[in-house]
């Protein structure tokens, strides 16, 4: 069994946009829409879960999973992020980026918050990602 574990954001008192909501999603990695969650660097959305959907990825040597939605604003449906190889990119103006490995916000320090991480335990071929 592996767990990945972090501290929210950069713990900041204005970090507080998103919901504060229950996840629980168990993820079979013998679906084919899992399966490339078996390689290392590619990234999956998961919908209708957390604020906007959850991104996990392969890191190597675990498991990384993200809210889908950007911290540093209001929620909104721009707000969702999107994939874009390593990085997840908001649609709103601001176009925040953020890595998928870390959930440090790329190319811009300005940014107060990192994306909010979720925990990944694995059991054979079923990864739970919950808070």
């Amino acid at each position: 069994m592996l767990t990945t574990c972090s501290s929210n954001s950069l713990n900041d008192e204005n970090c507080q946009f998103l919901l504060d909501v229950n996840v629980n999603e168990s993820i079979n990695l013998n679906f084919p829409q899992f399966s490339q969650l078996n390689f290392p660097s590619n990234p999956v959305y998961i919908p209708n879960a957390g604020n906007g959907g959850i991104i996990i990825t392969n890191t190597g040597s675990g498991y990384a999973a993200f809210d889908a939605a950007d911290p540093n604003h209001v929620f909104n449906t721009c707000s969702i992020l999107t994939i874009e190889g390593l990085t997840a990119k908001c649609g709103c103006d601001d176009e925040n980026e953020y890595n998928l490995f870390t959930g440090q916000p790329v190319n811009n320090g300005n940014l107060r918050c990192t994306l909010r991480r979720y925990r990944v335990e694995q059991n054979g071929n079923i990864l739970v990602v919950f808070n």
